[in-house]
This record gives C-alpha cells, sequence and structure tokens, in this order.
C-alpha cells in the first residue's frame, strides 16, 4: 500500500514538473509571437494595443516605462529574442510532455537542459537580481535534485530486481 502511495505521489511530482515546463514554454510562445509581431507591426502602437487589451493603465509610470524600453528594441535583438524564445519553447514542450506522459528519458533530458540552464540563470540574478529569478532558479535546482534521486532510485530498484531474479 505504501508503494503505491509513494508512486502516485511521485507521479504527481513529475506531473507538477510538467506543469511548471509547459508553463514556461507558454510563457516563452507569448514572448516570440510579440517579438514577431512588433517586427512587422512597428512598435509603439502595437504595444499600446497589447496594454489596452490586457486592461492595463497606458499612462501608468511602470508601464509608460516598459513601453518605452521594448519600444527601443532594434529589431535585430527583436529577431534574435523571437528565435530564441522558440528555441527554448520547444526545449520546454519537450521537457514537460515528455514528463507529463511518464517517459524515463524526459527525466534525463529534463536534468540535463535544466542543470545546463542554471549558470545562465545565475549571472542573470547576478547581473539584475529580482525575486522572481530567484524563485525559478530555486525551483530549477529543486527539479534537478529531484529528478536526480529519482532516477537513482529506479536504478537501484532495478539493480535489485535484477540480482533477485
Amino acid at each position: 500500500m505504501w508503494r503505491l502511495y509513494m508512486k502516485n505521489s511521485q507521479s504527481g511530482l513529475i506531473r507538477l514538473i510538467a506543469i511548471f515546463k509547459l508553463f514556461k514554454a507558454s510563457l516563452l510562445i507569448a514572448v516570440g509571437v510579440g517579438a514577431v509581431k512588433l517586427i512587422h507591426n512597428g512598435g509603439d502602437g502595437t504595444l499600446e494595443h497589447w496594454v489596452t487589451m490586457l486592461g492595463l493603465n497606458p499612462g501608468g509610470r511602470y508601464v509608460d516605462r516598459a513601453i518605452s524600453k521594448i519600444a527601443s528594441i532594434p529589431p535585430d535583438k527583436l529577431k534574435d529574442l523571437g528565435v530564441g524564445s522558440f528555441v527554448y519553447t520547444a526545449l520546454f514542450l519537450t521537457e514537460g510532455l515528455g514528463l507529463w506522459l511518464m517517459k524515463p528519458w524526459a527525466e534525463w533530458f529534463t536534468v540535463i537542459i535544466t542543470a545546463s540552464l542554471l549558470p545562465l540563470e545565475v549571472y542573470e540574478i547576478h547581473r539584475r537580481p529580482t525575486i522572481p529569478k530567484v524563485v525559478v532558479l530555486v525551483i530549477n535546482i529543486a527539479v534537478v535534485g529531484y529528478l536526480l534521486l529519482r532516477i537513482r532510485r529506479e536504478r537501484s530498484d532495478v539493480r535489485q530486481k535484477l540480482h533477485a531474479a
């Protein structure tokens, strides 16, 4: 009974990690699409339309500052941002869908990709620290640690079964 509970709770954690990865992918899709639209439609009008659509105050200090910052990004940088967003989206979708489907390869893939991005996250926090960046870093460290423990435990279980047979 205990093993069944542990297996269900572990699959629940894997699914939670999958949701986190899919959420990050959806945010990156929005960033990529936004960057492409800004390149093709021009900055100011498109940004103001989005602000109105989201129900934000277009004259607000923070919104105004964000619009001017985004509008000042050169088109080649927007293109790089869009391409980069779609590349990371592909990685996060692969991780998220593989984990959701409980594929064993997805655990290794997630460990490798997530661990390889940790130095970049640390650099970004060092450059401009924010609470959301720190939260994402902590979650990603926990994900890597949990998946490594899970992979190690599963390997140990397989070895025990082989020796028992």
